[in-house]
């Protein structure tokens, strides 16, 4: 059994690459302390950073922590709050990310060995 203590993971900035602003991902659960399936990160997406249009080949689920954000594909975008969950399907090209007035924060799982595509 994993349990990883609130606070105890140290954040790293990211910009570029899949995202556009800057982000702090705190990854919880992965292969590095003994996850074979899966991935647990908290993204937090300063306001109006989001990702880049992109897909996973597996799919992914995201839980809204704090704030206020869109989820969108190449057809519309979805307003997202505290306490929301999105299930993403496998292949489905989409973002994520904070609104322009607000910070937003999610929970991603998804399969260890997905691929990302962007």
């Amino acid at each position: 059994m994993i349990i990883v203590s609130s606070g105890s993971v140290r954040g790293e900035e990211r910009k570029g690459g899949l995202f556009e602003g800057t982000v702090n991902v705190e990854t919880l659960i992965s292969e590095e302390n003994g996850s074979k399936e899966f991935m647990a990160v908290i993204v937090t997406f300063s306001p109006g950073a989001r990702t880049k249009l992109h897909t996973h080949d597996h799919e992914q689920i995201l839980f809204i922590l704090r704030g206020r954000g869109f989820v969108g594909d190449e057809r519309e975008e979805k307003e997202v709050r505290e306490g929301d969950i999105v299930l993403i399907p496998a292949g489905e090209r989409h973002w994520h990310g904070a609104a322009p007035d607000s910070e937003l924060s999610h929970l991603a799982i998804i399969n260890s060995r997905t691929k990302t595509s962007y």
